[in-house]
């Protein structure tokens, strides 16, 4: 596989399910793939361990949908969402900053993707570089619950 990367992206209830299944393929005798995209939030954590595992096993690990698809961000609502934003204010960054913090905090992000697309939302994800201390501040859903609620949006 000289010169020759290939990625995997999962998605889902069942990521770390897949996940762990594409790391046992291989192509003369060189596991196949060396990248895998994931869903990890602060919401749905489900695949974490299994991109633990990618990781060790050499691939990079691009992290996506930090934000939820908006569900962690200023603009939604709901008791978990105020006490992140309580969490936020009170390191002086944005809801948003926070849960991008806690998904660059994971020892085994390679990538982390933002999915910022204005301005406005850029500056308000930037400081989470500087967050050091991050602390359980969601309980993590089940993930057949979290994916219901995410094939529920209203996709614009």
């Amino acid at each position: 596989m000289n010169g020759l990367h290939i990625g995997l992206s999962v998605t889902g209830p069942r990521q770390a399910e897949a996940i762990r299944r594409s790391l046992a393929i291989t192509a003369d005798g060189v596991p196949l793939f060396d990248t895998v995209q994931a869903t990890w939030n602060l919401l749905e954590q489900s695949a974490g361990p299994a991109l633990a595992e990618a990781s060790a096993a050499g691939c990079a690990v691009i992290v996506k949908e930090v934000l939820a698809n908006g569900r962690l961000t200023r603009r939604f609502g709901g008791p978990g969402i105020r006490r992140l934003l309580a969490r936020a204010v009170a390191r002086g960054v944005t809801v948003e900053a926070l849960a991008i913090a806690a998904a660059l905090r994971q020892p085994w992000a390679s990538v982390v993707l933002s999915g910022a697309v204005t301005r406005e939302q850029l500056l308000a994800q930037l400081p989470a570089f500087a967050v050091t201390d991050i602390e359980p501040c969601l309980h993590p859903q089940p993930a057949e619950l979290y994916w219901q609620a995410r094939s529920a949006i209203a996709w614009q």
